[in-house]
């Protein structure tokens, strides 16, 4: 088995630390300009594409609402899968994989992040999960969309970087596997 390229190492940090930094600087500049959930929106498109501001204790469309330490967890047992596929099973051999991989871990740890309660937020509302003035565990969504009048779950750069990497993988998947049935 080959070694994997020391250029691979390279563009896999370089992806994954950038893609993290844009998501928690974006994360950041839509809080500071827009204020905790509750505020105003800014179109960008009037009622179709704007900025608001939304947090999220659960998972992909809110699903399991108060389970942080759980996604957590799956988070940094995702990390170390990653790294493991990578670098000792030699995933990265191939660029997509590398690629692809670089943009998950960067969602991953963008929203890793928050769910940490690092950025030091506190809630503004009370409900079943947590009382005013609590330290937030909740990752920090402000992207908007509408179709129609129906607003798309909000999210943000590391989710927008989740979801590209996932693209990439099953692409990665789709043409391995016509590979094989040609060859």
């Amino acid at each position: 088995m080959r070694a994997v390229p020391a250029s691979r190492y390279l563009v896999f940090c370089s992806i994954a630390i950038f893609g993290c930094l844009v998501d928690l600087a974006t994360k950041s500049c839509a809080f500071n300009r827009l204020g905790m959930p509750g505020g105003s929106t800014w179109w960008l498109i009037e009622d179709g594409v704007g900025f608001q501001t939304s947090l999220n204790e659960g998972a992909l469309f809110g699903m399991g609402q108060g389970m942080v330490a759980v996604f957590v967890v799956l988070s940094v047992a995702a990390a170390a899968g990653i790294f493991f596929w990578l670098f000792v099973a030699g995933a990265a051999r191939e660029w997509l994989l590398t690629v692809a991989l670089a943009c998950v871990m960067a969602g991953t740890f963008g929203n890793l992040y928050d769910r940490f309660g690092l950025p030091g937020l506190k809630w503004n509302y009370a409900n079943s999960l947590h009382g005013v003035g609590e330290p937030v565990y909740a990752v920090r969504d402000w992207i908007l969309v509408m179709i129609g009048s129906w607003p798309w779950p909000t999210f943000n750069i590391a989710d927008s970087l989740l979801v590209l990497g996932a693209g990439l993988l099953l692409l990665h998947a789709f043409r391995h596997d016509a590979g094989k049935a040609v060859g």
